[in-house]
């Protein structure tokens, strides 16, 4: 989720306004899916909204939309719905990040997101970072719902829990929960996604239109506009 700890953000690359031939709203472009926007609300490991979250939408460049669509209808095929937790993520709401890891007073959501770390070492861990490669735009955090149940599928660990849980190869789940994992992987992949091995519900597409600049226009719903 938080990757490039040590890499440093070009000022120049940071990037404020929204632009419509860039990016699109994901809910218009792929009407069968679910959105739990966590950092719209206060379940999260901050415990309130974050920055940047005006709207509980999910932003994507249309190159990784696209990409999404064809995973999603393949999905679809095999009885499952994608629920989306996050997507584009502005910098400003990572700059929001950084400021809780150094509050260590603030610890009223370690027992259930990083009940096993310090603040300091999800920072060392890379599980916050200055930047994220959310913020170019082309990279999507996500699970799976049953068509038949309705359900979310049990991937063995909740969605931003910091430690090795999360890891997509952890063996310490029920081959059920792990073969879901791989599920989710082995489509994401098949479509053009990269995974990243720490969290197994971030897929970042290889081919991003824009691997060097970092975005900070809200997130919010811009087709009213």
């Amino acid at each position: 989720m938080y990757l490039g700890k040590k890499n440093v953000v070009d000022m120049n690359n940071i990037i404020n306004e929204f632009d419509k031939n860039k990016f699109v709203i994901v809910s218009d472009e792929i009407r069968n899916c679910f959105l739990e926007i966590r950092y719209y609300s206060s379940f999260n490991f901050v415990g309130t909204r974050v920055d940047g979250y005006v709207d509980p939408v999910a932003i994507l460049t249309k190159e990784a939309c696209n990409a999404l669509k064809k995973a999603n209808e393949e999905f679809n095929k095999m009885g499952y719905l994608i629920k989306i937790y996050d997507c584009y993520r502005p910098q400003m709401a990572v700059d929001h990040f950084v400021r809780w890891s150094e509050d260590f007073d603030d610890v009223k959501t370690k027992k259930y997101f990083y009940p096993d770390l310090t603040k300091k070492q999800c920072f060392e861990q890379d599980f916050i970072s200055k930047n994220s490669n959310h913020s170019r735009g082309s990279t999507i955090d996500l699970t799976l719902v049953s068509m038949k149940t309705g359900m979310d599928i049990d991937m063995g660990g909740p969605f931003d829990y910091f430690g090795d849980l999360s890891h997509a190869d952890y063996k310490g789940i029920s081959e059920e929960q792990y073969n879901n994992r791989m599920i989710l992987r082995s489509v994401m992949i098949k479509n053009g996604f990269r995974p990243f091995n720490g969290e197994w519900w971030h897929f970042t597409l290889i081919d991003e239109p824009y691997p060097n600049t970092y975005f900070n226009f809200p997130n919010k719903n811009y087709k009213d506009e």
